[in-house]
């Protein structure tokens, strides 16, 4: 009977450590935190992937020109969208709710970082026009899967804590392609490792 409990435990203990070494190991100097009126979204970003967009990001994170921009286009089922630093970002002279989504920052366009990854649930990509290489302060968080965005968008990381709150942010209307009146708001945005 000793021998049993004995082996039991030392199962019990090698599934442990299986899911221990499994786990991913958060990176503080690239996880976005994104405080909302409902709670924090935590974004791991992926460098490996896109290092120029992640940069920018951070960049704009740090500069605390994410803070107070609004989540301007919410497709129910699809994606939030928000990260317009010049026309969506509350309190600021230039913002203009009409004309969020049409702005960026005052960097220049990224050339696109495509790459094999998948769009799903949770996934972080760029926001861009037409030109594949238009990218430049905007982002979007998937609300589903959307495999038909793969190799057309650039991934910038995944959701690890809160996508509960991802759900509630307040969605647009379906006949004028996810506008949305009265937008939630990103209140602040900041890079983990930073001090708050």
């Amino acid at each position: 009977m000793k021998l049993v409990a004995t082996l039991g435990l030392a199962v019990a203990m090698s599934v442990s450590a299986l899911a221990a070494s499994a786990a991913p190991k958060v990176d503080p100097q690239n996880t976005l935190v994104i405080e909302t009126k409902d709670g924090e979204i935590d974004i791991q970003l992926r460098p490996d992937l896109a290092p120029k967009h992640v940069e920018r990001i951070k960049t704009l994170a740090r500069e605390g020109a994410y803070d107070g921009v609004v989540f301007h286009r919410v497709i129910d089922g699809f994606m939030a969208q928000t990260g317009d630093v010049e026309f969506g970002k509350e309190g600021s002279p230039t913002f203009n709710p009409q004309r969020a989504g049409m702005g960026g920052s005052k960097l220049p366009d990224l050339k696109a970082e495509f790459s094999k990854e998948t769009f799903d649930r949770g996934t972080v990509g760029m926001a861009r026009a037409q030109d594949p290489n238009s990218a430049n302060s905007q982002f979007f968080i998937m609300l589903a899967d959307g495999d038909f965005l793969d190799g057309q968008y650039t991934i910038v990381g995944d959701v690890i804590k809160g996508m509960d709150v991802v759900d509630k942010i307040k969605k647009g209307d379906q006949q004028a392609n996810g506008a949305v009146d009265n937008p939630d708001k990103m209140l602040t945005v900041r890079v983990a490792a930073d001090k708050k």
